[in-house]
């Protein structure tokens, strides 16, 4: 991750951060790597907790292997016992173990950052985003990678998926806009029950007000976005991030000018898309098509 802000234990909601299912190998081994660093320094549990401004109870379940170790404690560990760089790069394979199965390595951070944001914007250009795809959707989708995911690991991935998807329903004042091209929603797929049940899925989950869905229309022409698929988000803090993705790789932005510009865009394709109530109107002519 580049330079730039971090999410404190103060940003989870409550209770979130404790709630760390199977502890993974990785987990325990950077635990220990973590408090084996704190103990050669010198610190007991307490002064380092007070040094890096995290509970003590904190540092404990990270050292012990219980919870997974957020950006900021990593970053304030980092600063705190020497800055060589060997905790920013353990923690690059950390992984919960069942608790982040479904989700690929490099999304996980912002995973992570997208349970605490209080605005959350996405654009897409190769397919639906996934806290608006339809289960078929989103099976077709799992079922098309490379390499053939198994039965096993493909349940695991449609249950994270269809989890995350709880945010629009379990965050009713959180802001989730979403910029899609009217060809993701042409791409054809399944039979025609199933793309008919995409779009009503697309339509329900847009209806709340909290949740903006714009369409960029295929005549809207060429615009500020066209670098390829972003998104981002704020933190309670007013920190903001950006992620974006491509093949087998996904980066999260931190740095604060390289943030500044992708929201720019973003708000520029805004201005260029339909508005919420034509992009609806266009979804529910393309399903009345069907």
């Amino acid at each position: 991750m580049t330079g730039g802000g971090a999410v404190d234990d103060e940003d989870m909601p409550g209770g979130e951060a404790d709630r760390e299912p199977d502890p993974s190998d990785s987990l325990r081994t950077f635990g220990a790597f973590l408090q084996a660093l704190r103990e050669h320094a010198g610190y007991s549990r307490t002064e380092f907790a007070n040094l890096v401004s995290f509970s003590k109870h904190t540092v404990e379940s990270v050292e012990l292997g219980r919870r997974m170790p957020d950006v900021a404690l990593v970053e304030r560990s980092e600063e705190a016992l020497g800055n060589t760089g060997a905790l920013r790069k353990a923690s690059k394979y950390v992984t919960r173990g069942r608790g982040d199965a479904g989700l690929a390595a490099w999304f996980r951070q912002w995973a992570r950052l997208e349970r605490v944001a209080v605005s959350l914007c996405t654009y897409e250009c190769r397919l639906v985003p996934g806290l608006l795809q339809s289960e078929g959707y989103a099976r077709a989708v799992f079922e098309g990678t490379v390499p053939v995911a198994p039965d096993s690991l493909l349940e695991d991935f449609m249950a994270r998926r269809m989890e995350r998807q709880q945010m629009l329903f379990e965050r009713p004042t959180m802001p989730f806009s979403f910029i899609v091209e009217e060809h993701v929603f042409r791409r054809w797929f399944g039979d025609l029950e199933q793309m008919r049940q995409m779009l009503d899925h697309v339509l329900e989950l847009s209806t709340p007000r909290n949740v903006t869905l714009q369409v960029v229309p295929l005549e809207a022409g060429l615009h500020a976005c066209l670098d390829g698929p972003v998104r981002l988000l704020e933190t309670p803090r007013g920190q903001r991030y950006a992620y974006s993705e491509g093949q087998q790789n996904g980066r999260l932005i931190s740095d604060v000018k390289e943030v500044s510009l992708l929201c720019q865009r973003y708000d520029t394709l805004r201005s260029q898309a339909l508005n919420a109530k034509d992009s609806r109107g266009l979804l529910e002519r393309l399903r009345g098509e069907l």
